[in-house]
């Protein structure tokens, strides 16, 4: 028996099949079955994102409305210029994090320094500008109206873009009227000390309708989309029965109740995706930095490996891979 199993060079050997099956140490094994299941968990909110744009295809917000802001550059739209830088800086992190992994194998420490550092980095940036693009999506632009029904009325004027007219979004802030009111938030020493209340809205529907009424050029604009991808602007009479007939919100920002850019479910989906992938690219960072203070303490040269390096540049490398799709979903298609 003893000889049986000498013979076969299993004795001592994990698994059987030797303690490095696919020619992989046990940790990158583990860090391949994470990931295998954190990529089913990301499918699954990605394929249910598809679901609901596609039943609500002719509701859903057009991206390059929405993501049009830059830092430092206030009052200019430039659809989709800093999602494309963010997505840039990603990418071009797995690209320092591949070159810390070669030094890696080459046991240079300066260079697996030096590269561990340029993709901690790309990751802060990204994180950065993730938490303010979150922001200005919360605030908002322009405002708009939610209707009893629960779709977006927006506001805008046709103007003449290169001999073209064009619509162009006007904010409630230019035409509303200020009409005095009384406005009272439910607060404990009202005797209703058991509800909570979120904040006013900025107007009531009330000061849009008599704004829009002594602004003769500005038209409602819903939120479905018309033959033409375009969304549907309403005659100068439709647009005012519709504010006075069934209107009962103001809107200003996303939050996950409301969303003055079309449908709340767009902003449910956006908070969630992007937060969920935002979480992973932040535990990556930490990650990094974690095993960037080793290698400069000098942990893994004294272990004569840098495979520590290679197993979170593969989690690194699933985390920008994920940011693709999410990239293409949310912002492309």
């Amino acid at each position: 028996m003893d000889s049986t199993v000498s013979s076969t060079g299993t004795e001592g050997k994990i698994w059987g099949g030797g303690n490095k099956p696919l020619k992989a140490s046990y940790g990158k094994m583990m860090m391949w079955f994470f990931i295998v299941s954190d990529a089913l968990t990301f499918s699954g909110f990605l394929a249910a994102y598809g679901f609901s744009r596609f039943k609500f295809i002719k509701e859903w917000p057009i991206a390059d409305e929405v993501f049009t802001h830059v830092p430092f550059l206030h009052g200019q739209e430039l659809p989709m210029i800093y999602v494309a830088f963010m997505t840039f800086i990603l990418i071009m992190s797995s690209v320092t994090m591949v070159l810390a992994v070669d030094a890696g194998h080459h046991m240079n420490k300066a260079k697996v320094t030096l590269y561990m550092f340029l993709t901690i980095i790309g990751g802060l940036i990204f994180v950065g500008s993730q938490a303010w693009e979150w922001a200005t999506f919360i605030q908002g632009d322009y405002g708009a109206v939610q209707t009893k029904g629960g779709n977006i009325l927006q506001f805008g004027e046709y103007v003449t873009v290169d001999g073209a007219e064009k619509f162009k979004r006007v904010s409630i802030d230019d035409f509303a009227v200020s009409i005095p009111d009384v406005r009272e938030e439910h607060e404990r020493k009202n005797g209703l000390w058991f509800r909570e209340e979120a904040s006013l809205p900025p107007y009531t529907v009330n000061e849009i309708f008599q704004g829009l009424e002594a602004n003769p050029n500005i038209l409602v604009r819903t939120q479905l989309i018309n033959e033409e991808g375009q969304k549907t602007v309403l005659s100068r009479e439709e647009s005012l029965k519709q504010i006075k007939e069934n209107g009962s919100l103001v809107v200003k920002g996303a939050n996950l109740r409301v969303n003055e850019y079309g449908t709340s479910l767009f902003a449910d989906f956006f908070f969630f995706i992007t937060g969920f992938h935002g979480f992973h690219v932040f535990s990556g960072v930490v990650l990094n930095i974690i095993i960037f203070f080793n290698v400069v303490l000098g942990t893994y040269e004294r272990r004569g490996s840098y495979e520590m390096v290679e197993k979170v540049g593969l989690y690194w490398h699933f985390v920008d891979l994920v940011w693709v799709f999410v990239f293409t979903f949310f912002y492309l298609v």
